[in-house]
């Protein structure tokens, strides 16, 4: 079938790649005019403007953009100026929900059909496919299912899924009305952080298994271990997490990904610790204190998020402000790797 992206980002483009190879018609538009060109060479067919973007999209017009959040909203409200009724326009980026289901209203009341798609897979989704979490009304997202199956990866090699398991096996699910595909992805973004939280700290813990080792004063202070002898290991954290892959219960592509990392640059030296925090991680605690639900771990890994960004800096320097003046304690200078 034909369909329009507009926003030919790392995962645009890719997804307008996967979709051509699947044999979908795909006409595209950018602000940057090199990337439509780019895709037009690849098979696409490029537009130059909004306009013409929406002029070349056949009837009834399907326009999926791959926006930023914080233009979208605008962008679908000049995309559906040009729409008549039974157009589907769907947003495949990392919107808030409420935006979606305000959105969606919004769109009925000219015939216009809004389908919010939370699309994980990110630079790897050309070859592995893409996860698709969908929310719309039931025509629409029927209407656009060869795309849903082109997008997603498909069942496990040598699956063969029952006919009534529906289409998640295959890597893409209808998850309820308009909101509905940005809320599920927007929790799948506040489990990631957990996650990838939790190997950060396990893996800390065994860098420092040769805290014995290091020279010492004899300060309680700087010298937390009550038993050296017992942080001797030079632990090799490149094969750790390499042995991990292989039969652990923790095994995930994420730790595929850590292996990957640490195999290529064991001390991490490319990087600043410096760790961004897109939105969803915020949104999700929302959904969780306006329904009473407790996540400790999804907290906590998004306030980490924040204390590496440097926002912790002066509670740290507070902190040392008021141990100086209760009790006169000064600052010792950081030791140990």
């Amino acid at each position: 079938m034909q369909i329009g992206m507009m926003g030919l980002g790392r995962m645009g483009a890719n997804m307008v790649r996967r979709l051509m190879r699947d044999g979908h018609e795909c006409v595209v538009y950018d602000i940057n005019s090199a990337s439509v060109a780019g895709m037009v060479k690849d098979g696409a067919i490029g537009a130059a403007s909004l306009e013409e973007f929406v002029a070349k999209l056949a009837k009834p017009r399907c326009a999926w953009l791959m926006l930023p959040a914080a233009i979208t909203g605008r962008i679908v409200d000049q995309v559906a100026a040009l729409m008549e009724p039974g157009d589907i326009i769907i947003d495949g980026g990392n919107s808030y929900y409420h935006d979606a289901v305000d959105q969606a209203a919004k769109l009925a009341t000219r015939g216009i059909s809004f389908v919010d798609v939370g699309t994980s897979g990110g630079v790897w989704g050309l070859e592995r496919g893409y996860c698709l979490m969908i929310g719309g009304p039931d025509e629409a997202v029927h209407i656009l299912d060869p795309v849903f199956a082109s997008l997603a990866p498909g069942a496990d090699p040598g699956g063969n899924p029952p006919k009534d398991a529906g289409t998640a096996p295959y890597g893409y699910l209808h998850c309820g009305q308009s909101g509905a595909g940005h809320f599920v992805k927007m929790v799948h973004n506040g489990i990631e952080y957990g996650v990838m939280a939790a190997y950060a700290e396990g893996i800390n813990i065994l860098k420092s298994a040769n805290a014995g080792k290091r020279d010492r004063t004899a300060d309680a202070e700087t010298s937390p271990l009550e038993n050296p002898q017992y942080y001797q290991f030079d632990i090799d954290l490149p094969a750790v997490t390499e042995v991990w892959r292989h039969g652990s219960v923790i095994g995930s592509w994420l730790l595929d990904l850590t292996a990957g990392a640490l195999k290529n640059d064991p001390s991490l030296t490319q990087f600043g610790g410096r760790v961004s925090d897109s939105g969803e991680g915020r949104w999700t605690l929302k959904a969780a204190i306006d329904t009473g639900v407790p996540a400790p771990v999804l907290s906590s890994a998004l306030f980490d998020r924040f204390s590496s960004q440097g926002e912790s800096a002066f509670a740290d320097k507070l902190l040392s402000a008021m141990r100086y003046a209760f009790g006169g304690h000064i600052e010792k200078p950081k030791t140990g790797a």
